[in-house]
């Protein structure tokens, strides 16, 4: 119905006739659409021709700014299928969002983006609106000036004539509205694979996808399909055995619930809708009339799906601070770091189904501090909890993983500095009236002592008298600001992002290790006798810079000279490990050292 379409303002702009698909049509629909949408991320990617002849054909042949975005939309009408086209409004909603993250970011001498950051707002956008997670577009993936990791994004090549079309229309870089086109072609690409999985689930219950549902058979679809979409294929031969299934995932009851309340909500739209109709035409409409019609079509349960894997996150969310909070009980000085030791502890003397992973696993999520000598391993907590393992969905386009803590606090420095770069004067001034969680139900104030307001003086020294903070050394400054909500940021190249799945069988400590690791009593006695500042707790500071844009047009760096610019190919990983959904693995991390003579890495 139309008014399930208005409940879901994400599916508002998706034409309505993916319901009328059946069967084979309904098929060749999906694949059909999936193909259009390829061939709109190769429009806008525009990736690089390979053979020289391919190059001077291409050069015979640019395209104009306005004909190439006519392009962009006119391949998103058609990917969005049966006449459908994204609208004006969905676009500029998608803009609103957007734009206090894009109007700090650099730009190049044609006042645009380039590919890096295109890539990094699409991240963030997803990230911020639902802790989702695009699979191709993770900080991770090698990212250069001909390479998007497109085959990961849609598992398949974007087919080779696409590639090569229209390569010097992004010559110059990308405004919002491109990054706002690219946003919606992919919110069409989860909203494609969603119809996959559901269409999946309606075979396995062996409903036809014409015949209209009842509120009972709703529920059980849903049912299915969240347990499904949660654990994979695996789980199909426990469906509808609530008993095995409470086994298989924490607080399933609760689940269920979730699934009822989509449904309710969705029926509320319907009424709503129904009246607002009724008023208009004075025809007879509204509740009465819908609890008689209550009755549900296959776009009225990917309505449903749709709201699912919006608001997952906001639901799943208590699981995630409830797990937050057994560490931070484990983090007596407020580093945002605990013992390796005690973290195993945590595992064994509680039961606790958390807090398994293998050493080597949470070395590769990048969640692991190895630097201290006093202290002996630690993991850092918010790199831990954004860690892939933590994500608790990983559905075929996408994750969905715990809210970051930090996002509020990089969009309160954005909203305020509108620039790429800010003063020190200004941060300190912003950032000393933040608060931080002591624990998730009692705030402290930030205190900035002599020591971190040096560290920030000397990153502006190093830029010529401002912080850019979409660099890594204010990333790791906040970071130690906000140990417990900012993720450590790893230098790029040092680590990847996988699930468990992709880990294989070594993702788990075994019991003789988790026992080994508990036993060691070295950080007991500096922790309970020591002040923060004694335990040498920053150690893993490295004074590194790495920079994911060219801020050359902004920054007249002092001592040019002691500097040097490395073109590297990981693209976003420096600022998105530090605000994103996913955890890094550790590369070798030096002993503090005052920040000053450090290398700058443009990446």
């Amino acid at each position: 119905s139309d008014s399930s379409r208005d409940r879901n303002p994400n599916l508002s702009h998706v034409s309505p006739c993916v319901s009328h698909f059946t069967g084979t049509t309904f098929g060749l629909a999906m694949v059909r659409r999936r193909y259009l949408v390829q061939v709109l991320l190769g429009l806008i990617f525009g990736i690089h021709a390979e053979s020289s002849m391919e190059k001077h054909s291409l050069r015979a042949a640019k395209v104009d700014a306005a004909s190439f975005k006519s392009q962009i939309r006119d391949a998103m009408d058609e990917a969005l299928g049966c006449g459908g086209e994204i609208t004006e409004e969905h676009l500029k909603a998608i803009e609103e969002v957007l734009h206090p993250m894009y109007i700090t970011l650099p730009k190049n001498s044609y006042g645009r983006i380039e590919r890096r950051s295109l890539r990094y707002l699409a991240y963030r956008y997803f990230h911020r609106k639902s802790a989702l997670v695009v699979h191709g577009f993770e900080p991770t993936r090698v990212v250069n000036d001909s390479s998007w990791g497109v085959a990961q994004i849609l598992s398949e090549q974007v087919p080779g004539f696409v590639e090569s079309v229209l390569q010097s229309t992004s010559e110059h870089g990308f405004d919002i509205r491109d990054t706002a086109l690219m946003v919606s072609t992919l919110e069409q690409l989860i909203f494609d694979s969603e119809s996959t999985l559901l269409g999946k689930v309606y075979d396995l219950q062996n409903k036809p996808t014409t015949r209209p549902l009842s509120t009972m058979g709703l529920q059980q679809l849903l049912e299915a399909y969240i347990a499904v979409w949660m654990a994979g294929d695996e789980i199909i031969s426990t469906l509808g055995n609530n008993k095995e299934l409470a086994q298989v995932f924490p607080h399933w009851d609760q689940l269920l619930k979730f699934v009822a309340g989509q449904i309710s909500a969705l029926d509320y739209e319907r009424s709503h809708q129904a009246s607002q109709r009724a008023r208009v035409t004075g025809q007879p409409g509204g509740q009465g009339q819908q609890l008689f019609q209550r009755r549900y079509s296959f776009q009225d349960a990917h309505a449903v799906v749709g709201g699912i894997t919006n608001s997952f996150a906001s639901f799943w969310e208590s699981e995630c601070r409830a797990m937050k909070q057994k560490l931070v009980t484990l983090d007596s000085k407020r580093t945002g770091r605990v013992p390796l030791s005690k973290f195993y502890g945590k595992s064994i003397t509680d039961a606790e189904w958390r807090f398994g992973e293998s050493e080597s696993y949470l070395r590769e999520l990048g969640a692991l501090d190895e630097t201290s000598a006093r202290l002996g391993k630690q993991v850092i907590i918010p790199n831990y909890i954004q860690g892939a393992s933590n994500c608790i969905v990983t559905a075929s386009h996408y994750s969905i993983c715990c809210i970051n803590e930090c996002e509020p606090i990089m969009a309160e420095i954005e909203e305020a500095v509108k620039s790429p770069m800010a003063t020190v004067e200004h941060l300190l001034s912003l950032v000393g009236n933040m608060t931080a969680l002591n624990t998730l139900e009692d705030e402290v104030d930030i205190l900035l002592d002599d020591f971190m307001v040096s560290q920030l003086q000397s990153i502006a020294k190093e830029h010529g008298g401002q912080v850019p903070i979409h660099g890594r050394l204010f990333a790791q400054w906040l970071h130690y600001v906000f140990p417990r909500d900012c993720l450590f940021p790893h230098k790029s190249g040092s680590a990847q992002s996988r699930s468990p799945n992709e880990y294989g069988d070594g993702y788990l400590a075994s019991d003789d290790e988790m026992e080994a690791h508990a036993k060691d009593t070295r950080a007991e006695i500096p922790l309970a006798t020591m002040k923060r500042e004694e335990l040498q707790w920053m150690s893993q500071w490295s004074e590194d810079e790495e920079l994911f844009a060219s801020y050359d047009h902004l920054v007249k760096r002092a001592g040019a000279g002691t500097g040097t610019f490395i073109v590297a190919g990981s693209g976003l990983f420096l600022l998105a490990v530090f605000i994103g959904a996913v955890s890094f693995n550790r590369k070798a991390n030096q002993q503090f050292l005052p920040v000053g003579d450090g290398k700058v890495h443009f990446v």
